[in-house]
């Protein structure tokens, strides 16, 4: 079996990719993160997805390498990760009783062939109206600034949300298991 690689210094994704019961190592890729000028959220994830899985590829042969990346979009605007207190509340007050869609780019490479399977699933989270002490309440609780969007769901995060639509629930932590699992069999990789 190939060495499998998970491009990402995310814990959160280091945890997801754990379920699947196969051993993996995980290198942070140190891409530049910065969308470029007229890039689409869908194009930044997956372009970024690619990087990162590429990037490790080129330095570890004989291995399948994850590369993974996400964005909040709300009304059309890429929100990133807040890194600070401020940014976090900010996001959260233009999230407050709206639906969000998040886009997270996967991507497998096979660092032998050079072969790149990717793709781009989206996911929707609908806000629950929240006043400005449950933002604060929150936020000292939780302190999701490396999360995109501010809100880190498989913690207290939940209690800020109405509702989910979308095909994995991975998804919105950041690595889409199902898409995932399906990527690996193509590489002859089975999980169970």
């Amino acid at each position: 079996m190939k060495k499998l690689i998970l491009a990402s210094s995310s814990p959160y994704r280091r945890e997801l990719l754990a379920r699947l019961m196969i051993p993996f190592a995980a290198i942070s890729p140190e891409v530049d993160e910065t969308p470029r000028p007229g890039e689409t959220p869908q194009a930044v994830v997956e372009r970024l997805a690619l990087e990162k899985a590429q990037k490790i590829a080129a330095a570890h042969p004989h291995a399948l390498v994850i590369g993974s990346d996400q964005v909040a979009v709300y009304n059309g605007e890429i929100v990133g990760k807040p890194h600070g207190h401020e940014l976090a509340v900010a996001q959260l007050k233009k999230a407050s009783g709206r639906t969000v869609t998040l886009y997270t780019g996967l991507a497998l490479v096979n660092s032998d062939t050079g072969r790149a399977q990717r793709e781009v699933i989206p996911y929707r989270v609908t806000f629950r109206r929240l006043t400005d002490e449950q933002i604060e309440n929150y936020l000292r609780k939780e302190q999701p600034y490396a999360c995109a969007g501010s809100v880190k769901s498989e913690g207290l995060g939940i209690a800020l949300l109405e509702r989910f639509e979308g095909d994995d629930p991975n998804t919105l932590i950041g690595l889409p298991l199902i898409r995932l699992v399906r990527m690996l069999e193509n590489e002859g990789i089975t999980v169970i």
